[in-house]
């Protein structure tokens, strides 16, 4: 592996579904074409601010939960904010969500926290609406691999 840049990928899930989508872009983060970058995949419960002022960038996936993010994603974000303010630079991020609706009410909690956080929104979110299908886990290690070849790249 080259010189280190960090990828963390944090996801909430209770049905696996998240938890398929956060496992394709951890397999696209790590593909074979990609080799300055180390990656790591945490549950939201057991990710914390140590495992944020690591990273060089982000994902965060969540499950659709009543037009909101989980509470576990919540959860997350609420024990990592103070701990980490100050002290880490702007994070290039994205985020995948899987919806039973539209998926838009958790895309816009997590924006609107991250907005408070130095994370900058580089990628277009994935929405998987429904049961997660094979073109949704394409999108996902699409994204991890596009977000850790720009962090690789020095893009992002």
């Amino acid at each position: 592996m080259g010189a280190g840049k960090h990828l963390l990928i944090v996801y909430h899930t209770q049905t696996g579904r998240t938890r398929a989508l956060a496992e394709a872009a951890c397999a696209g983060a790590t593909d074979d074409l990609i080799d300055g970058v180390e990656t790591r995949l945490v549950m939201a419960k057991d990710a914390g601010a140590d495992d944020l002022l690591w990273a060089n960038g982000l994902l965060l996936g969540t499950p659709e939960n009543f037009g909101y993010m989980s509470g576990g994603m919540k959860d997350f974000l609420d024990r990592t904010f103070y701990a980490v303010e100050g002290k880490i630079q702007p994070l290039p991020y994205a985020i995948f969500v899987s919806a039973g609706n539209d998926g838009r009410g958790a895309l816009r909690a997590i924006r609107r926290i991250a907005g408070g956080y130095p994370f900058q929104e580089v990628q277009e979110p994935i929405i998987a609406r429904g049961e997660v299908c094979d073109a949704d886990l394409e999108a996902c290690r699409e994204l991890g691999m596009t977000l850790a070849a720009g962090l690789e790249a020095g893009i992002f």
